[in-house]
């Protein structure tokens, strides 16, 4: 049976589709598994024992619409479940299952704040209705995240000044602004902890993280200096990880790490929270915000002007 699983971005959603892929492969021996992603997020795959053949698209999925129909493959696995995987899934004629995405209700919990009806449920668990016709269930494994060799790096030989000492991890960046934990906050983090902390995170993340390398001499800024993958290789190696909404999140998550994970605009129940992370984790978060949520991906401000769902948190949170 060949199967094609679909899943165009982003980064922690690829990151979350990892069971799935892994369920498939060890529960059916008689599969022969593609996934289809963005150009960008191909990386993700560079060494993922489960996926038998990688297929990506630049821009638009036209751009591989005739290669995928030479495959004949026999089902879509539809995991991004939005208007452009359906004409995809149209353009090959073939019988696809997805999942339910909750696109009401996380309307409804966002322009109304309607949240009693977001079920307790992971967009994992989601995951796997998709999949539950061919036999496939959830081994509660939880997520994987597979470095390459070279991307293997020591951390305390890539920043000697770490010595030999522990390290705590803190994601700085976001992709929305909404999301990103306050620069203050994070310099309050920084003068309280006791021991070194590694700031991980894009070439955009730096300049918004220069007050803290100059407030901060010791600190150790790694933004825009490292991989994806690199930084997923260093956050493997710390004590604990502090994140909010972001990738690197669900790959701590992954790496079975203690995850402080910190929510701005978002909630944890629209199902994107750390994944089976160590039982140690915790949410962050500012409760009972009549504002929150007031979107389900961020923006670039706060539409409220006050950014209240970050601002009132407290840096002993996070310890």
């Amino acid at each position: 049976m060949k199967i094609l699983v679909l899943r165009f971005s982003s980064i922690g959603d690829i990151v979350l589709t990892s069971p799935i892929i892994r369920c498939i492969k060890k529960q059916r021996k008689d599969v022969e598994l593609h996934f289809l992603t963005k150009q960008s997020f191909g990386f993700l795959f560079d060494s993922n024992p489960y996926v038998d053949q990688l297929h990506t698209f630049e821009k638009e999925i036209d751009e591989v619409v005739d290669v995928l129909k030479t495959h004949q493959f026999d089902i879509v696995i539809d995991l991004h479940n939005n208007l452009r995987s359906k004409r995809l899934i149209n353009a090959l004629r073939i019988k696809a299952f997805s999942f339910p995405k909750l696109n009401l209700q996380k309307a409804l919990a966002t322009a109304l704040k309607i949240k009693s009806l977001l079920p307790n449920v992971h967009i994992v668990d989601r995951y796997f209705e998709s999949v539950k016709h061919l036999g496939v269930q959830n081994d509660g494994l939880g997520l994987d995240y597979f470095l390459p060799d070279k991307d293997k790096i020591n951390a305390h030989q890539r920043f000697p000044q770490l010595g030999t000492s522990p390290f705590v991890a803190v994601v700085a960046g976001g992709s929305y602004f909404t999301k990103q934990i306050p620069i203050a906050l994070l310099n309050q983090f920084i003068a309280r902890s006791p021991i070194p902390v590694i700031l991980l995170g894009d070439k955009h993340d730096q300049k918004r993280t220069e007050p803290l390398v100059n407030n901060h001499p010791h600190l150790i800024d790694a933004c825009g200096q490292l991989s994806f993958h690199q930084s997923a290789a260093v956050l493997k190696q710390a004590v604990y990880v502090v994140s909010s909404d972001t990738g690197l999140m669900h790959v701590a998550a992954a790496f079975k790490k203690k995850v402080v994970s910190v929510w701005g605009n978002t909630l944890p129940e629209f199902g994107m929270a750390p994944y089976l992370a160590r039982e140690d984790s915790r949410i962050v978060q500012v409760e009972n915000l009549r504002c929150r949520p007031c979107s389900k991906l961020g923006y670039s401000e706060c539409p409220a002007g006050h950014f209240k769902c970050m601002n009132l948190i407290q840096v002993n949170q996070l310890q």
